[in-house]
This record gives C-alpha cells, sequence and structure tokens, in this order.
C-alpha cells in the first residue's frame, strides 16, 4: 500500500504551533488540518485561540466550525471527516499538514483508536463517579443503550468497568467493544512526519498567562456571555477550558479575578498534560523554542520534511 505522508505539528497549547503552521504550509503550498477538540465549534473562537480571518485566507484551513456547541462530535467524527479531506488533498497534490494540541485526535486519525490511552479523561471520569455516588444502576442502564455488547459481559454492581466502558464511549463517541475490535488490526494509510514543539516551562507558563490576558481583552466575556444565551443549558463544549472558568464569573460564583486565575492555572496543567500525551510517541522530532532561535527552528523542518518526502512511501 503507497502510504499518504502527512506533515504533523504537534505541542502544548501557547507553544506557538499556529504561527508555524501558517509558515510553514504556505512555504510548502500545503493545507493545514486543525486536531484541536474545540476548534471544530462554531462560536468558540476567542476561547479557543482559533486562527483569524486574515490566516485563513493565508492558508486554507480544515475542521474549523464544524459543528454548533450544542451538537455531538466525537473522535470518531473528527477521524471520518479527517479521512474525506485527505482523499482530496492527495487528489489536488496538496501537502496536509496536521496541526494541534488534541493528541486523541492525531492518535485516532494516524495510529488507529489506542488502548487504554482513549479512556483517558479525569473530568468525563469524575462526573459518572460523582453519578454513580448518587444513582449507581442509572449508569448501567446507560450503558445498555449505548454498548449493550459491554453491559452484556458486565454485572450491573462492576462500576469500574461500567465506568471505564462510558468514559470511552464519551470520549469518542463510539463503543469500547466497537473499538477493541476496528483499527486494532488494520493499517493506517498514511505515513506522517512527527514534529514537537517544546519551551521552557517558565516561558511555556508565561504564554499561558499572557495568552489568557489577551484572550480577555479581545472579548472572551462577551463570547461566552453569548454563547450561554445562545445555550442556556451548556452542552458538554461550553464545560470547556476557557469557557466554564469566565461562566463561573457571569454566574456570579466567583469575581472576574478569580476566574481568570482559574483559567490560567487550569491552562497551565493542560499543557503539562498534552506534553505527557505527546512524550509517549518516540516518533516526536522535538525542538525547543526557548533554546533555537524561530528560523532555526524552520529550517530544521524543511530538511526533515525534504528528506522525508524523498522516501519511499
Amino acid at each position: 500500500m503507497v502510504k499518504q505522508q502527512v506533515l504533523v505539528i504537534v505541542g502544548p497549547t501557547a507553544v506557538g504551533k499556529t504561527a508555524l503552521s501558517l509558515e510553514i504550509a504556505s512555504e510548502l503550498e500545503g493545507e493545514i488540518i486543525s486536531a484541536d477538540s474545540m476548534q471544530v465549534y462554531r462560536g468558540m473562537d476567542i476561547g479557543t485561540a482559533k486562527p483569524s480571518r486574515a490566516e485563513r485566507q493565508r492558508v486554507v484551513h480544515h475542521m474549523l466550525d464544524v459543528v454548533d456547541p450544542d451538537e455531538p462530535f466525537s473522535v470518531a467524527d473528527y477521524v471520518s471527516q479527517v479521512e474525506d479531506i485527505l482523499v482530496r488533498l492527495k487528489e489536488r497534490g496538496k501537502l496536509p499538514l496536521i496541526s494541534g494540541g488534541t493528541g486523541l485526535y492525531v492518535d485516532a486519525l494516524l495510529k488507529g483508536f489506542l488502548f487504554p490511552d482513549a479512556s483517558a479523561d479525569a473530568e468525563i471520569r469524575d462526573r459518572l463517579q460523582a453519578q454513580a455516588a448518587i444513582d449507581p444502576l442509572s449508569l448501567y442502564e446507560r450503558l445498555k443503550e449505548v454498548d449493550p455488547i459491554s453491559a452484556d459481559r458486565l454485572h450491573p454492581n462492576d462500576l469500574r468497568r461500567i465506568i471505564r466502558a462510558l468514559e470511552v464511549y464519551d470520549r469518542t463517541g463510539e463503543a469500547i467493544s466497537s473499538l477493541q475490535k476496528k483499527k486494532q488490526t488494520s493499517e493506517r494509510p498514511y505515513q506522517p512526519l512527527y514534529i514537537g514543539l517544546l519551551r521552557d516551562r517558565a516561558e511555556l507558563y508565561a504564554r499561558v498567562d499572557s495568552r489568557v490576558d489577551m484572550m480577555i481583552e479581545e472579548g472572551l466575556i462577551d463570547e461566552v456571555e453569548l454563547l450561554l444565551k445562545a445555550y442556556p443549558e451548556q452542552p458538554t463544549a461550553l464545560q470547556a477550558l476557557g469557557y466554564k472558568e469566565i461562566a463561573y464569573y457571569l454566574r456570579g460564583e466567583m469575581t472576574l479575578g478569580d476566574a481568570v486565575e482559574l483559567l490560567k492555572r487550569d491552562t497551565r496543567r493542560y499543557a503539562k498534560r498534552q506534553l505527557s500525551w505527546f512524550k509517549r510517541n518516540k516518533d516526536i522530532h522535538w525542538f525547543n523554542c526557548s533554546e533555537m532561535p524561530y528560523e532555526a527552528v524552520k529550517g530544521q523542518i524543511h530538511s526533515l520534511w525534504d528528506a522525508f518526502s524523498r522516501e519511499p512511501s
């Protein structure tokens, strides 16, 4: 099978993926495919650091503004849509540049669904465990609806495995019984070159804090307020980083200063989790942007891609 070559740029939030991806895609006449689980939602622009209109005019972007915040969207949906995009880019002879910080999306697309990593979501697990403390049988009843095969295998009192199965479903949009059968034995039709961006921790965290301050200046509070009015039931998308913290302020549950500090802290923790995820991928070529000039990093990536693109696929 001749595999499609794909350039992938990953790293934690605020590390500089957007600027570098724009430069590389422009110079290589490629198109960018976002690998960000929140940028798929319409109207969630400032809080997700979505590329600006000018940046999208400079380079074609895919997987932005795909669904409304109250519409379900899973990793399975992401993989299906990006697979179609990659086919079209191949037909047009365009370089696909996948850029983002949602490691599960990148791995699901390029490696297939992986276990147990696909279930690792502390927020979903905490919510399910809280429900189990109140009404444990309701979790089993829900599992029977979304994954009857797993429900048949499990005792209604086996809360640990029931929660894991529901966690996988809520994270991926597919039953764990289905995911365990598919993807594991099928070879993916892509040949990726992985680039990872790093910065020294102090600098990265300072960039995170600066980004949050900039989001506030650009109108994040107004953006969240409009979304809460449009979607008063606060779907899962509006419980995302950058939205739930400002919602606390708008509901009068904390001061603006406290909400901003909470958002900065949560974003720093998220960046740390992102790095932990990507560090497991031994195929990533890492560049520390705190230690290398920007042009040097870009030049190294060009050299890697030039050599990689000449390899037989």
